[in-house]
């Protein structure tokens, strides 16, 4: 058995766990990592990368049959379903070297190839090697959560873990789940050229602003995607050819099964009790500082904290756990200005609080400010006019945003900057952007807020007359 000692021992070589690694080895720290799966994690090798890549290869087919509106002659695509995952891996694999063993060994990190687990708390055996560190991070991210639906066990049914290696076209998708990776891979497959049907226990896409939900929603059932909300899979059967999900509203049969019912950590290998380390279902018991209530050698990035799931929350964990474990220095994670998106077309995106929780939390002391997307001129010039933006305001101060649209995934960044620098909306009504652009809905939604303040304010119109009757 071989021994180890170093600085900084991470566990997972996904988002969090690299940045970590990266940061701390070339800061001068000694960096171990521990991996027993693919590097990069589950976002490049079976979720943010692969989706969005198959995304586009579905929204160029799509793009084929709808271009009238915009004067090209329509024609229905010739979909190779098995090319297009050719394309999905041959972008993991351009990305995928960023991400490698042999990068990270070359920044200086030692890199271990095996799953780990804590043999105590201040020693983690990984193979055949045992690492003793001053500082561990854990930093396993999380995979897909199967429920225990009756029968389940008994047919073929896929996750993002595999569905991206399907190469035989599915006639009919049944997907259980209306959550984000859900309702994507159901728009993305109806736009490939399947017939799609998504089975959600409550609403889909239930964790965003409703009405812009709707729109999303709305879109996808005008594309031909059956969308059944507020039922449960009861029970799943096969014939050998087809799969047939059993609900309250009635049976759903299809060619092919996708469960996207959510996520759950990982953290059923690393034997945590072993290393004292305090734990629940949504991941490690840590403090805002992420490092464990339990053992103080030991803090989470990314999903394991126990917070929102999402790849760039790993990162920024990444650089908080970064100032902490090399610098010494206070540093507490915030969550208020942390940005989702579900890329849809069109695309759903929010940061902090949703009109709902704003006006729960703070009443009547809350604007709504809101502006639709059909007034943006570089939407109307590209005929994507269907969206929405809400900015929930506090004292001249967004405290959330909400946005359907079209690039709603890059227009919410403005609002994640702006609440995390504690930014006025006069600071995103001030600022002058190239015309036309779809990030003026941010601007117009700023100039929204102030146009009651000045255009419909007795007080401005008399100090305006006074002036223009008093100027020399």
């Amino acid at each position: 058995m071989q021994r180890i000692k170093t600085d900084i021992c991470v566990i997972g070589g996904g988002s969090g766990g690299l940045s970590v690694a990266a940061g701390a080895v070339q800061m001068g720290a000694k960096v171990v990592m521990v991996e027993g799966g693919k590097m990069g994690g589950d976002c490049l090798n079976y979720g943010c990368v692969p989706s969005k890549a198959l995304i586009a290869s579905a929204k160029q087919a799509y793009a084929m049959s709808h271009g009238a509106k915009l004067g090209i002659a329509e024609t229905d695509p010739n979909v190779d379903y098995a090319a297009a995952k050719d394309h999905v891996h041959d972008v993991i694999a351009t990305i995928a070297p960023v991400d490698s063993v042999e990068r990270f060994e070359g920044l200086g990190v030692k890199v271990i190839q095996a799953y780990g687990r804590f043999i105590s708390d201040t020693e983690l055996q990984a193979g055949d090697t045992i690492i003793t560190a001053r500082r561990f991070v854990v930093a396993t991210g999380s995979g897909p959560l199967v429920p225990p639906i009756p029968g389940l066990d008994a047919v073929t049914y896929y996750t993002n873990e595999n569905i991206f290696d399907l190469r035989e076209q599915p006639k009919h998708l049944i997907i259980i789940g209306g959550g984000p990776i859900g309702i994507e891979m159901a728009q993305a497959h109806r736009r490939l050229g399947c017939n799609v049907t998504v089975i959600e226990g409550a609403k889909a896409l239930g964790n965003d602003d409703p009405e812009l939900a709707q729109i999303v929603l709305d879109t996808l059932r005008e594309e031909g995607v059956n969308i059944i909300e507020s039922t449960q899979a009861d029970k799943v059967s096969s014939d050998g050819t087809t799969v047939t999900v059993h609900t309250a509203k009635g049976d759903f049969t299809g060619s092919h099964l996708l469960i996207a019912a959510g996520r759950k950590v990982n953290i059923d290998k690393l034997d945590l009790d072993a290393g004292n380390i305090a734990y629940d279902k949504r991941g490690l018991t840590v403090g805002d500082n992420l490092r464990s209530t339990t053992n103080k050698r030991v803090y989470a990035a990314g999903d394991v904290a126990g917070g929102l799931h999402f790849t760039h929350v790993a990162g920024y964990h990444a650089g908080v756990l970064i100032r902490s474990i090399l610098f010494a220095l206070p540093s507490k994670q915030r969550k208020d200005h942390i940005p989702w998106a579900t890329y849809t077309d069109p695309e759903l995106a929010q940061v902090g609080l949703t009109e709902a929780q704003a006006r729960a939390k703070f009443g009547d002391k809350v604007e709504v400010v809101r502006f639709e997307f059909h007034h943006n001129d570089r939407a109307i010039a590209e005929r994507k006019t269907k969206g929405l933006i809400k900015v929930m305001v506090l004292k001249g101060r967004p405290i959330g945003a909400s946005i359907a649209g079209h690039q709603a995934g890059e227009l919410i960044g403005i609002w994640s900057m702006a609440i995390a620098n504690k930014l006025k909306m006069s600071a995103i009504a001030n600022t002058v952007l190239p015309y036309p652009t779809i990030t003026e809905v941010n601007k117009r939604a700023a100039g929204a807020y102030f146009t009651p303040r000045l255009f419909e304010n007795p007080t401005v119109k008399r100090v305006v007359g006074l002036v223009q009757r008093w100027l020399p």
